[in-house]
């Protein structure tokens, strides 16, 4: 094939941020293996940033705006990408680049899951593609495996350490024994959490992935208010160990499961066996694990974030928009996986409905027929007991309090509410009580 004969993609980029400065870089270096892949150049040769002084990218030969709206309208670019992050002015941008006849890849993971139902028939009413390989773990190339590798299966399952600010805290909490507020403080000074890392640590960021990983697994619209979010803001040091007492390691997960009843949609702090592939996954890296009917289970392990790993994930969706620029958009892989009109109506199941067994702290006064009370709120609700630990009480607590530890077997989440309920009603507990799911990931 003679490169020259065809002519080079025009892109614009909105942001010059880590990204941006990461997605130049690739394109540069590997210019001449990515041009033999893509069957042509991919020049970027428009940029805007709110900034344009501070940023580190290699800027040299492009057209540099302050106005992003400068670089959609311009006729001269054929793709946009967009690496601004948020909500808005993002959707806007996205809209009026589909509109005016521009393919669209975006790292945006907040706007995909919230929006990306109408950004996706946007993208359709004009014969327009929306690559968003990068919205989800970074350089891990999980979306287009589960959208193409694993079409001839049905999957059953997806559960993911799907940010790596959370999981960098956790194997610091456990390797170190050090507690959550320190953690937090030193990912924040090298850069792995935000100044405000609240979409991190409680779980909102993972959300929005997990809620893409669910649409394409299942084939379901994008219903990113259908998860349930909890972060890791209060897991303890004490937690952790007593997590490894009972053979398990607490990780954050995004977990998609479905069954004749519907899906389950969830993001929370788990127990899972120490083990397992996913227990030995450390620090800052992601890891998303796949479970088919015809597969099995299938694991994939990366940088979940960063600048040239996520680079790699949008220069290998710009690939894609080259590949398909000549194609029938009615041929092109969809958006979701799935056919727009064949998408299911699975219904997303309340958190309510979940059966998980579940790992239960609870702080209380050091007197006889403590532990006796509170297995008999357990058993009126038919709420069975795997193991119990009773320690000496901490150092810093009233002398007369000693933290008790349940591992329950499998319960319906309303059962082990009201369960709780019950419990931290009882004149002898001290303190809320500390409710971890546990999950053993096998492949039921």
């Amino acid at each position: 094939m003679n490169l020259n004969s065809y002519p080079p993609v025009n892109v614009g980029l909105l942001g010059l941020g880590t990204v941006g400065g990461g997605v130049t870089r690739v394109l540069a270096r590997n210019a001449e293996e990515i041009s033999r892949r893509a069957g042509r150049e991919i020049v970027i040769t428009h940029a805007a940033a709110r900034n344009l002084d501070t940023t580190t990218a290699n800027t040299a030969g492009m057209k540099l705006t302050g106005e992003a709206l400068d670089v959609v309208d311009d006729p001269e670019v054929a793709v946009i990408v967009e690496l601004m992050g948020g909500y808005e002015p993002a959707r806007g941008l996205v809209l009026r680049a589909l509109a005016n006849g521009k393919h669209v890849v975006t790292a945006n993971k907040a706007l995909i899951a919230r929006h990306g139902n109408e950004i996706f028939a946007a993208a359709r009413a004009t014969g327009m593609m929306v690559g968003f390989e990068a919205a989800v773990a970074g350089g891990i190339p999980i979306i287009k495996a589960i959208r193409e590798g694993l079409a001839g299966n049905r999957l059953e399952w997806v559960a993911g350490i799907i940010n790596g600010t959370t999981n960098f805290i956790l194997t610091e909490m456990r390797d170190k024994g050090r507690d959550f507020p320190k953690v937090l403080a030193e990912a924040q000074a090298l850069g792995y959490a935000e100044a405000d890392p609240t979409f991190d640590i409680e779980g909102i960021d993972a959300a929005h992935k997990l809620t893409i990983l669910a649409s394409i697994a299942f084939g379901i619209p994008l219903q990113f208010d259908k998860v349930y979010i909890e972060g890791i803001s209060r897991i303890t040091r004490e937690d952790v160990v007593y997590a490894r007492q009972f053979g398990y390691r607490i990780k954050h997960l995004g977990i998609a499961r479905r069954d004749e009843q519907g899906a389950q949609l969830r993001v929370h702090p788990t127990l899972i066996p120490q083990q397992h592939l996913l227990s030995s996954v450390n620090g800052v890296m992601n890891a998303v694990l796949v479970n088919g009917d015809a597969v099995g289970q299938s694991l994939f392990y990366g940088a979940g974030a960063g600048a040239e790993p996520t680079a790699s994930a949008v220069v290998a969706d710009l690939v894609d928009v080259v590949h398909t620029l000549t194609a029938d958009p009615e041929n092109r892989v969809p958006h979701l996986a799935f056919q727009p009109d064949a998408l299911s109506d699975l219904p997303v199941l309340p958190m309510e409905s979940v059966e998980t067994a579940c790992y239960l702290r609870l702080q209380a006064h050091d007197r006889p027929g403590v532990l006796a009370e509170v297995t008999r709120i357990l058993a009126d609700r038919d709420i069975s007991i795997e193991a119990v630990l009773q320690k000496r009480a901490k150092p810093s607590a009233s002398a007369s309090d000693v933290p008790i530890i349940l591992l329950t077997h499998s319960v319906r989440e309303q059962r082990m509410n009201e369960a709780i309920a019950a419990i931290e009603a009882l004149d002898s507990i001290s303190a809320p009580v500390m409710r971890i799911r546990v999950e053993p990931l096998d492949s039921d």
